[in-house]
């Protein structure tokens, strides 16, 4: 069963459950998935499903900062919960290490013969993001080429 097949049977479930919070966040997510499948004609794989999750989270992790530091408590409680929900719908990530390694893999690979320097942060980015996708944090998978590359 694809991720987008699980997510609208868990849509299902969530209206026979009459959880109505629930059923919203994945009624936004679907909504999310139906509008770039729409947009660009084609059909959504995992890996575009994981990617449209990943941005939904990064849209809640700032929405709740700027509730945060607007004192509305009402509006972070419910960004926290449907970050929770979308959360559901991620893979296993990375840790810290495993990136680490990944990413120095990566630089290895794509300097044989030459040295790589600060200069070539979105060749490496470009390659990271391809291969890590959906498995790591990008932020953190930033932070990992910044560091390997600067050695």
């Amino acid at each position: 069963m694809s991720l987008k097949d699980r997510v609208t049977e868990d849509m299902k479930a969530a209206m026979r459950a009459k959880d109505s919070e629930r059923l919203s966040t994945i009624r936004m997510l679907l909504a999310a998935c139906k509008q770039r499948e729409v947009d660009e004609r084609i059909v959504l794989d995992d890996a575009a499903v994981v990617g449209i999750v990943d941005k939904l989270i990064k849209q809640r992790k700032d929405s709740i900062a700027a509730f945060a530091q607007a004192g509305r408590t009402d509006l972070v409680d419910k960004e926290t919960a449907e970050m929770k929900v979308l959360e559901g719908y991620l893979p296993a990530r990375l840790s810290a290490d495993e990136v680490n390694a990944q990413v120095s893999a990566l630089v290895a690979e794509l300097g044989a013969g030459q040295a790589l320097g600060p200069g070539d942060m979105g060749k490496v980015m470009a390659a990271a993001k391809s291969r890590l996708a959906g498995k790591a944090e990008m932020a953190l998978v930033s932070a990992a080429v910044k560091a390997a590359l600067a050695k």
